[in-house]
């Protein structure tokens, strides 16, 4: 058995765990990294391009970011603060690109408006509520609203041509919005971290077994996914980053911060469409409502994404189900992750989401045409020929207790930590890697706090994320000048200012 001993292991080499490695080898060049991917190569699970949305998600188009109240009123606080996280994530990215230490801007994020839209008139005046509750605020000022044909025709025309408008339909836009290459995105940090000293990359290895030393330290075993032998890394501080296959290896850790905690996976589709003569009639994201009883990660939407110099439409995504954490994982992930803990919380989740079952049931059970029946409600003259079917990463919603101790199904992201600072993972999906910047500074926060505390961390951090320890929520002036920074610097608005 070979063994080694580094200052920081990375499990996964996806979005989260490339994150938080440039942060810290920022912060303190001298830390000893390692990053260990099961897989062959960096990005090929839910980070890359094709088994994720592209979506720069900052609520300017998402609707299930504004839940309506039984009174009408508009809850705006989701959105204000995922907002406010892309806003601290695009600083750190255009520090990089400042830096030299990201390619060109286009390698991995491109202007795409963000657009929302609507039908039917009780659809229309929620949209109008939620328009004017958020572009009310700074962080979406520029915001627009329509509810004229026309002008709808001009934002996103595949979706108004040879439709029905005697049925009314709205629509909000704001011109900014990104496409982002996240898998580009996480192979270019890693491109950076391997040219630094003390970094090593770890391919097709898989994590065997963890255990935790006396003096805190975390021993864990690999398997050599090229030799079939066995690997010992010995680590300071442990990161688990692995989509879905986080869950497991939190059990494994043995931690009892990860009691109570399961996954329920849900796999995604899409419809895609490369026909020129189609794609280039569209340039948007444009998201729509959920079904009733869907997941919010099958918000429908028809979008425009840039990949590798390559421009396709895909319309989505459509929801499955299957055992598996990851999406080259084994049916038996799920099964796996059956724990007495976690026993009681999964089997109520269960029974209290029966709608969202008979939902995964009836997406699982479409054929092509239904698809694309589905998508005529955005795209009316689509054609069942123009389409083709691609499959999408896996994402494994959590499962926890809530207050009173029942278990709970959780849409979003959440970091779990040992109490000693020595272990961290990400569970969850949505908004995922598009708040990866201040999500891993949080790990930062939680794990490193004694390090954070130095004048020379606090210096480097507000470097890397301007805004950091700041409210971009209350100052708008702040606001701004970050923005026309930010906009610039990544080629999204040259037109943007402060």
């Amino acid at each position: 058995m070979t063994s080694k001993s580094v200052d920081v292991l990375l499990v996964g080499a996806g979005a989260m765990s490339t994150t938080l490695g440039v942060l810290l080898k920022q912060l303190d060049p001298s830390l000893k990294v390692a990053m260990v991917e099961r897989l062959d190569h960096v990005a090929h699970e839910s980070t890359d391009a094709m088994n994720n949305a592209g979506t720069g998600h900052a609520a300017y188009c998402e609707l299930n970011y504004t839940s309506q109240s039984e009174g009408g009123s508009i809850n705006t606080d989701k959105a204000f603060s995922i907002n406010a996280a892309f806003e601290t994530s695009l600083q750190f990215w255009s520090y990089l690109v400042e830096q030299g230490s990201l390619p060109e801007p286009h390698n991995f994020i491109n202007n795409v408006p963000h657009q929302s839209v609507v039908m039917g008139a009780e659809n229309v005046e929620f949209l109008r509520k939620r328009h004017a509750a958020l572009s009310a605020q700074p962080q979406f000022a520029e915001m627009e609203f329509s509810e004229d044909p026309e002008v709808l025709a001009q934002w996103m025309p595949l979706i108004m041509k040879n439709r029905d408008i005697s049925e009314p339909v709205a629509g909000t836009r704001v011109r900014y919005g990104a496409d982002v290459n996240f898998g580009a995105l996480a192979r270019n940090m890693v491109d950076y971290l391997e040219q630094q000293d003390d970094f090593e990359l770890l391919l097709s290895r898989s994590v065997e077994d963890l255990a935790q030393y006396s003096d805190g330290d975390w021993k864990v075993e690999l398997k050599n996914g090229h030799n079939g032998q066995t690997e010992s890394i010995r680590t300071r501080f442990l990161f688990l980053g692995a989509g879905g296959g986080a869950l497991p290896l939190l059990q494994k850790s043995g931690i009892p911060e990860a009691d109570g905690y399961g996954g329920f996976p849900v796999s995604g589709q899409w419809l895609v469409c490369r026909k020129p003569e189609i794609v280039e009639q569209h340039m948007a994201k444009v998201y729509g409502q959920a079904p009733i009883g869907a997941p919010p990660m099958s918000v429908p939407h028809l979008d425009t994404r840039l990949i590798d110099g390559e421009r396709a439409l895909l319309f989505g995504p459509f929801a499955g189900f299957t055992t598996k954490f990851l999406k080259e994982g084994s049916v038996m992930d799920m099964p796996l992750s059956v724990r007495l803990s976690n026993l009681k919380p999964m089997m109520q989740v269960g029974a209290k989401n029966m709608d969202l079952t008979r939902y995964l049931i009836s997406e699982v059970m479409q054929s092509h045409s239904d698809r694309v029946e589905s998508l005529r409600r955005f795209f009316p003259d689509a054609k069942d020929e123009d389409w083709e079917l691609s499959y999408a990463g896996q994402r494994v919603q959590i499962i926890k207790k809530n207050a009173e101790g029942e278990g709970k199904l959780e849409f979003g992201t959440e970091v779990i930590s040992s109490s000693d600072g020595r272990l961290a993972a990400l569970l969850g999906a949505s908004p995922g890697a598009s708040t990866a910047t201040p999500t891993m500074i949080d790990v930062i926060e939680r794990c490193f706090p004694e390090q954070l505390a130095t004048p020379e961390w606090q210096e480097k951090l507000k470097q890397m994320a301007p805004t950091y320890g700041q409210d971009l929520t209350q100052d708008g002036a702040l606001l701004r000048a970050s923005r026309a920074r930010t906009l610039s610097t990544l080629q999204l608005d040259k037109d943007y200012q402060a």
